[in-house]
């Protein structure tokens, strides 16, 4: 027998369809957001809407006003804050976030105004502590600014690399946040990161279909790049996450 009942499980949705799926299957809750391409921005306040609808789902959305790194001026600041608003009213039960310093630590005032912000919902600090300058030090200035909870992958590109800091988050955390280990889970590793102690698990179970378009136009790539297929849509895997709930959930 395991003691991983306690784990909650989020899937990272970028659809109304994956939420469903995700409700379905019996996870707790999913990070929804848009654009995969430029790793999770704000969905819009429909599709909020419609998953935060979904019976038994928690909806942690993300708060990223565009892609690329994570230091914000004051009005991409503004922005954040009013998205927060408006998922709150949309009936959203979480809010993902994190903000840095040019020199690659945490903005602890920034986040701790989102977190002010967000009261009444759950946060979380989510990846851009893995692109900070002193990894473990972040655990605790997250902490500081009263987040819930932080989405890591150890500081680096896939948790499984990333699996000894994530143990050291867990330490230094001590129970004052939660600690989500999320990219690269498959069922191939989800129970050795499930070993080091974390509260959550994150990951994605993604697979790519071929969409419906039956003329597709040559000439062009709307995305402007031709290696990115843009006739190819991102879908669920359906049995990915079947086997990563029996290795957790038993």
């Amino acid at each position: 027998m395991n003691n991983f009942n306690r784990i909650k499980l989020e899937l990272c949705a970028y659809s109304i369809e994956a939420c469903r799926i995700a409700a379905a299957k019996g996870l707790e809750r999913v990070e929804l957001c848009a654009s995969p391409a430029d790793g999770g921005i704000t969905p819009s306040l429909a599709v909020i809407e419609q998953v935060a609808g979904i019976e038994g789902l928690g909806a942690s959305v993300m708060i990223r006003p565009r892609g690329g790194d994570f230091l914000y001026n004051d009005e991409e600041v503004a922005t954040m804050l009013r998205d927060i608003e408006l998922a709150r009213r949309a009936g959203a039960s979480g809010v993902v976030f994190g903000i840095l310093t040019a020199d690659g630590r945490v903005d602890i005032e920034r986040t701790k105004m989102l977190v002010e912000a967000a009261q009444g919902m759950e946060t979380t600090f989510h990846r851009a502590i893995d692109m900070t300058e002193d990894y473990l030090r972040s655990v605790e200035d997250v902490i500081t600014t009263g987040c819930k909870r932080i989405l890591t992958s150890g500081s680096y590109d896939k948790a499984i690399d990333g699996i000894d800091n994530i143990a050291h988050a867990v330490t230094v955390a001590a129970g004052r946040i939660e600690i989500m280990a999320g990219s690269g889970v498959t069922p191939a590793n989800v129970k050795q990161l499930a070993e080091v102690g974390v509260d959550a698990l994150h990951f994605s179970a993604k697979r790519m279909v071929a969409g419906g378009m039956k003329y597709r136009n040559p000439r062009i790539s709307m995305g402007g790049s031709s290696a990115v297929d843009e006739y190819a849509l991102r879908a669920v895997n359906e049995a990915e996450i079947d086997e990563i709930v029996t290795i957790i959930k038993g």
